[in-house]
């Protein structure tokens, strides 16, 4: 107790309330514009806690990164561009909630749900980091695989109309990663002899070219046949969801909150396999999942307590194991070094002053967020008042600043414009954005994990159906892609014409019906 009311005294002086108050800031600022990530805040904002003691220093950091990770769903919301790659699940239901007039309701349940999910995981944090710490390190690359395989289920349900025109696009997602030198043998691949395209094609850099660029000629090209945006989406006025809201989805909160504290805990999973994975299971488990994609408050609610809640979840490896589970972390594990803090086990038992000064540090920055936004929300929704055509000047620019300084290349420049109008296309084509964006995400951690388990099995694939934690992902996937209900009605309409003494004529015409079926939207 004495150690807890000595962190508080430090954490609770001007200078250290000032330090993250700042961050707090500098992370929502840097987090709601496109390309200028929070892990680019936190690499500037390191500097600067050079001359300042260990709380504020601390604190400053915790601050930048929980912002950051809050910002993103500004612009997810208001533009339809996330900010973070966590923040892309948010678009879904998020920016059709703004064209519905809507966008006040979605930012202030976002900032809420995203201060209940981060508290919610430093609880768990607090409570059990030693046995959660001791089942995130069992975690080898086979079963990180296999989770990430259950990630990728998800795109079946995310595939929109036709199950084919899904699987197609997670497929480019995850070739678009594959371009640039192989990470393990050094070997160019999909380079075409370019020696530009062998730093291969970041991340971030994709992501505002998928969201930004269609957005861009949409808006142009509306302008230019003199359409006019909605009345609703002009009109928008600034109000805060209703206490009964937030209640009526209380428990998909919790829910949420506990997937993204246990990804978090997982090192090198992160924010956009949560917000993924609670997305899917929001929809999966509502009563209408019809409405979800138009607009449903409950695709704001589960991303935004997930990705926020995977930030208590990875400072469990970290304070207890010294294991970052993203980049942004590994900035803060370097400023605490800097400071004087090993993490490991006895972080705890020799600065246990400082580690509640981080737990009340993390309260703070939420608190600080959760103010600043719901005040700034009044502000925020006056950017759709803006004219369409004069915003989506503003936004190239953003984008092309962001795009730059994401690796200081005009190759990125280059990349962001080609897979914009190759996501235009694909839009065109009624090909769906989302399973691009998991393919995206998590293709590298898929083809880095596979061949991390090959190394070290010698190429036997006995890894990854011995270890017990990989068999539930692998039979979650399973579970998952048996469920969805093309292949329910594949299976029911086998039943029908086999019931109907047509077997044979199934059997005989079967892989062209259900190509047909696949390709084709349902009505």
């Amino acid at each position: 107790m004495e150690a807890f009311l000595a962190a508080a005294a430090l954490t609770l002086q001007p200078e250290a309330l000032g330090a993250i108050a700042l961050g707090s800031i500098i992370g929502l600022i840097f987090g709601s514009i496109p390309g200028l990530t929070f892990t680019v805040a936190l690499a500037l904002a390191l500097p600067l806690t050079f001359g300042m003691g260990t709380v504020p220093a601390i604190g400053l950091l915790l601050g930048t990164y929980i912002g950051g990770m809050t910002g993103g769903s500004v612009s997810a919301i208001l533009l339809g561009i996330p900010g973070t790659p966590s923040a892309a699940a948010t678009v879904i239901d998020g920016y059709p909630m703004a064209k519905q007039g809507r966008a006040s309701i979605a930012l202030g349940m976002a900032v809420i749900v995203s201060t209940f999910g981060g508290i919610f995981s430093l609880v768990v944090m607090v409570v059990s980091v030693d046995i959660v710490s001791r089942i995130a390190i069992s975690f080898g690359p086979a079963e990180i695989f296999a989770l990430v395989v259950f990630g990728l289920s998800t795109i079946c349900g995310m595939a929109g109309r036709s199950m084919m025109r899904g699987l197609i696009a997670g497929v480019l997602g995850l070739m678009i990663m594959t371009i640039g030198l192989d990470a393990v043998e050094g070997v160019p691949r999909m380079t075409f002899g370019t020696t530009s395209m062998l730093q291969g094609v970041n991340l971030l850099v994709a992501m505002i070219g998928l969201f930004a660029v269609p957005f861009i000629i949409q808006v142009f090209e509306e302008h230019r046949r003199g359409i006019k945006p909605p009345p609703a989406m002009r009109d928008v006025r600034a109000e805060l969801p209703s206490m009964r809201l937030i209640i009526s989805n209380l428990w998909l909160m919790v829910r949420s909150a506990l997937i993204g504290t246990g990804i978090g805990a997982i090192p090198g999973t992160g924010g956009p396999i949560a917000s993924f994975l609670a997305y899917d299971h929001a929809r999966r488990f509502s009563k209408d999942p019809s409405k979800f994609g138009k607009g449903a408050i409950e695709g704001v609610v589960a991303p935004e307590t997930a990705n926020n809640a995977v930030t208590g979840g990875t400072m469990i490896p970290l304070l207890a194991l010294g294991i970052p589970g993203d980049p942004a972390t590994a900035i803060v594990l370097a400023g605490m070094m800097i400071h004087g803090l090993v993490p490991g086990p006895a972080l705890f038992l020799t600065n246990q002053a400082d580690v509640y000064g981080i737990y009340i540090s993390i309260v703070v920055a939420y608190v600080v967020i959760l103010v600043v936004q719901l005040f700034g929300i009044r502000l925020f929704v006056h950017v759709l008042r803006v004219p369409p055509r004069l915003m989506a000047v503003v936004i190239i620019v953003l984008c092309g600043i962001g795009a730059f300084t994401v690796r200081n290349s005009v190759f990125d420049i280059y990349t962001m414009a080609i897979v914009g109008v190759l996501a235009y296309a694909a839009i065109k084509a009624d090909i769906p954005i989302t399973p691009i964006i998991l393919g995206l995400v998590l293709g590298p951690i898929l083809e880095g994990e596979f061949r991390t388990a090959m190394s070290l099995s010698g190429g036997d694939l006995a890894i990854f159906y011995t270890s017990p934690t990989a068999l539930v992902f692998f039979g979650l996937a399973a579970l998952i892609i048996g469920l969805q209900s093309p292949i329910r009605k594949l299976v029911n309409d086998m039943r029908v014409l086999r019931s109907s003494g047509l077997a044979c004529g199934w059997k005989r015409y079967w892989p062209m019906r259900l190509c047909f079926r696949w390709i084709s939207p349902s009505p």
